[in-house]
């Protein structure tokens, strides 16, 4: 089973993010909970937490691109 990883909304006239820093690799195991990546916005950078565990199986969104909120940014393979 797949769980997307989408990037979220923090709060008012928060529309879009920019990946900071991608805090783990395609193929990597990821812990749910734990922070996968940096997310910059207008008004910080902040870590966004795995909602599941498995493996990193995609990267949507590379670091440095900009996308919306609750677009899908990496796809993560349960196990």
């Amino acid at each position: 089973m797949t769980t997307k990883l989408v990037l979220p909304k923090w709060g008012m006239g928060i529309d879009e993010g920019t990946v900071a820093r991608w805090l783990k690799g395609e193929g990597e195991r990821v812990l749910e909970g734990e922070p996968i990546v940096e997310i910059e916005t207008a008004k910080a950078t902040q870590e966004v937490q795995s909602p599941a565990s498995g493996t990193l199986v995609k990267i949507i969104v590379a670091q440095g691109e900009t996308a919306p909120v609750n677009t899908e940014i990496a796809v993560i393979e349960e196990e």
